[in-house]
């Protein structure tokens, strides 16, 4: 029996996040029914999906006496603003690791609000740079008497992975209250943690429905539905439960587009339509990505118009801030 429960967790997010359905949405489609779970309205600075893995994460640290919560992530990081907030919550000093291949970034979207929370932010030129600084940046902090906390990039790890085990019950729950059996959950997977922990959540709380990621980093379905099995793999080791089914991990790449961070056409329309019809926001990196993805399925008509499908709103719409350029396309001035 796993173990799950009895975990430390650190409550940082606003929770549950509602489940809703989308009216407008579903009567521009003409169905299939679509609702969608706003993991955007977790509450920790402009909430996102990192806040459930940070509950357990920061707890972690606590528990290892960590004064300094060391993360890492590109400039417009999502799962870096949201560790700078936790952090400042728990006492912790938060120190970041930054990819840019600008010298001096623009403090705009989320890099703004890392430096509002107070985070010591360090840059550096590419991704592959990120581990080798924050080793120095630890060794650095143990030789001025702290204790640092080294966690990956979107706090993808066995660890962070649990805040989506218990995403699953919460959504299951609320799935029965509406009387809802959705075929699909559809969701943007970047550093695989939170498909990861749905997996596993899937496996302990059940659901008949397929949790389908889209891809939104390089690396291709194979690569990705690989790693994301690891991951779930591992994360249910860590809770004492058993391995995942392979069959429950299904990734797709359709919708990367050419390159990480940059919206591909479907993603901007998707932008639009959901701004269009719901008045809720998706951010132009992960999300929106998925949401196409979700909107590609309905086209090519995999639903009927009673089914139902859930979409995961994992946020990041501090983001829009700082990439204007990229959405001119869908912006009327």
């Amino acid at each position: 029996m796993s173990n799950f429960f009895s975990l430390p967790r650190e409550r940082l997010a606003t929770l549950p996040t509602p489940l809703e359905f989308l009216p407008r949405l579903t009567a521009r489609l003409g169905g299939p029914q679509v609702y969608i779970k706003r993991d955007d309205l977790t509450g920790l600075a402009f909430g996102g999906n990192k806040t459930r893995k940070l509950e357990y994460l920061v707890a972690d640290a606590k528990q290892k006496g960590a004064t300094h919560f060391v993360t890492e992530g590109g400039i417009q990081s999502n799962h870096v603003r949201q560790s700078a907030a936790a952090a400042r919550l728990v006492g912790m000093q938060a120190v970041l690791v930054l990819n840019s291949p600008d010298d001096a970034p623009a403090v705009q979207g989320n890099y703004l609000i890392d430096d509002l929370l107070g985070a010591q932010c360090h840059t550096v030129p590419t991704g592959p740079d990120r581990k080798p600084r924050m080793a120095e940046l630890a060794e650095q902090i143990k030789a001025e008497g702290g204790v640092p906390y080294i966690t990956v990039s979107g706090g993808s790890d066995a660890v962070g992975s649990q805040g989506y085990v218990g995403m699953v019950q919460e959504m299951n729950t609320q799935l029965t209250e509406l009387k809802v059996n959705p075929r699909c959950v559809y969701v943007a997977n970047g550093s695989a943690g939170t498909q990861a922990g749905m997996a596993v959540g899937q496996s302990l709380f059940g659901g008949g429905y397929t949790i389908k990621g889209y891809c939104v980093v390089p690396g291709g379905a194979d690569e990705i539905t690989q790693d994301t099995l690891t991951l779930a793999n591992q994360c249910a080791a860590h809770i004492g439960a058993d391995p995942v089914d392979p069959s429950r991990i299904l990734c797709d790449d359709s919708q990367f587009g050419e390159a990480y961070g940059f919206p591909t056409p479907a993603a901007l329309n998707a932008i639009k339509l959901l701004a269009d019809t719901e008045a809720i926001l998706l951010d132009p990196v992960y999300s929106s990505k998925a949401f196409a993805g979700m909107l590609a399925d309905i086209e090519a008509g995999l639903y009927k118009r009673d089914d139902a499908i859930v979409f995961i709103h994992t946020g990041g719409t501090p983001a829009l801030f700082a990439k204007v350029d990229l959405l001119k396309p869908i912006l009327s001035r």
